[in-house]
């Protein structure tokens, strides 16, 4: 599918390169159009004020479209197949290299926008092949949320090692109440929450069956069956981690920055966050770099292209990154602005370090990421269960991982 998809491409363009109207033919672009999966109404929101905003000056309308997280690759793909595929596109980072295999994407470096201040890092979140297809005006990454209050009370320090969250959990737990709480659900979510648990120890997603992998597991293994992290973590995903926490059913949890404005929104809730810990003092929590970026996909106009790149580079601009950032509590992409920003707002300086050192989930498998991230939360689900070991389930992990 592959090839034959990057063959129909190159024919389109061969064909149909040139174009300047609003369609396939020629004439004024006076629109353009976006696809993303900011589904939820408010962001929805946000996000169509930004884009008509950089529309404008850009001199074209912007049609604004937004489907479900989960239905968004697989659109995409049959609007690559189709050659149907919107103007701009937003993908997860995480997603990017899968789309840009197709040949759907352009390479940015055609449109001349800029990519200073960028680190290396984000620049390779939407790099494939030694190309930037995609640039995240802002991103984001985990760490570890905690109660004041509950902390306060029980005479408990914010954990910073793995020794310390075990006793921590421990001491926070109580009727009605566990001290952490993880995603540990069937899903991609959990092996992003785990990485920073498997990178921290010298795990890597390419050798999922190593003693490293097995003793961050282990951990999540030792909280659930002391009773200190809730069986339930199993089905929880992220939300519902932070459903836990903000009722108080939970201490501690992982989750990230875009928790923030509902957070915020109980002045009842006295609420922290520190580093993930770390498996020994003095380590540096390595985590994941989350976010999407946005990309200018092959069309039959070039005109279009143009007008969808201006519009990607008032995204990314350092004015625009920053009001979008403090709109979704995430860290500008910019380091620059990240600094200026964790100035402005002390709760995101945790977050912005954070990024400095955080990893891209493709960085290293590419394409294959998704089976690794798929052995990750299997392996999580049978631990966590009590079915396998986790020498077990991250040796079956691996070969989930492999294919083999």
């Amino acid at each position: 599918m592959t090839a034959n998809l990057a063959m129909v491409l190159a024919l389109t363009l061969t064909g149909c390169a040139g174009g300047t109207g609003a369609g396939a033919g020629t004439g004024e672009v006076t629109s353009i159009t976006v696809l993303d999966y900011y589904t939820d109404a408010s962001e929805h929101a946000q996000w169509d004020e930004m884009l008509a905003a950089c529309g404008r000056t850009a001199g074209v309308e912007v049609e604004h479209t937004s489907v479900p997280p989960a239905s968004l690759v697989p659109r995409v793909l049959r609007q690559a197949s189709s050659r149907t595929l919107p103007d701009l596109l937003m993908l997860d980072n995480a997603d990017l290299q899968q789309i840009a295999q197709t040949g759907a994407l352009t390479p940015l470096d055609r449109y001349g926008i800029d990519t200073e201040g960028f680190s290396e890092g984000i620049l390779t979140a939407g790099t494939y092949r030694g190309q930037v297809y995609g640039l995240a005006p802002y991103v984001s990454t985990v760490a570890l949320f905690y109660n004041k209050d509950m902390l306060a009370e029980a005479g408990v320090a914010v954990p910073r090692t793995w020794a310390e969250l075990k006793a921590a959990a421990s001491a926070l737990t109580g009727p009605g109440r566990h001290g952490m709480a993880v995603d540990g659900s069937a899903t991609f979510e959990s092996s992003w929450q785990f990485l920073p648990f498997l990178w921290s120890n010298g795990g890597h997603e390419a050798r999922l069956d190593t003693p490293q992998a097995a003793q961050a597991l282990q951990l999540w293994v030792d909280l659930v069956e002391s009773g200190s992290m809730s069986k339930s973590v199993l089905t929880w995903t992220q939300a519902d981690v932070h459903d836990q926490f903000a009722a108080g059913r939970t201490a501690m949890m992982i989750n990230g920055p875009w928790r923030i404005a509902a957070l915020n929104e109980d002045a009842d809730l006295r609420w922290g966050v520190a580093p993930v810990p770390v498996p020994r003092a003095g380590r540096t929590p390595v985590t994941p770099l989350g976010g999407e970026v946005w990309t200018v996909p092959w069309s039959a106009s070039e005109a279009r292209q143009e007008k969808a790149a201006q519009v990607l580079a008032c995204l990314t601009d350092s004015t625009h990154m920053l009001t979008l950032a403090k709109q979704h509590f995430t860290v500008p992409s910019r380091t620059a602005v990240a600094d200026r920003y964790a100035e402005q707002d002390p709760t995101m300086a945790v977050f912005v370090d954070s990024v400095r050192t955080a990893r891209v989930r493709t960085a290293e498998l590419g394409v294959r990421w998704p089976r690794a991230a798929t052995g990750i939360h299997t392996a999580i689900q049978s631990a966590l269960a009590g079915e396998q070991t986790p020498k077990e389930a991250l040796r079956d992990a691996q070969r989930i991982a492999t294919g083999d």
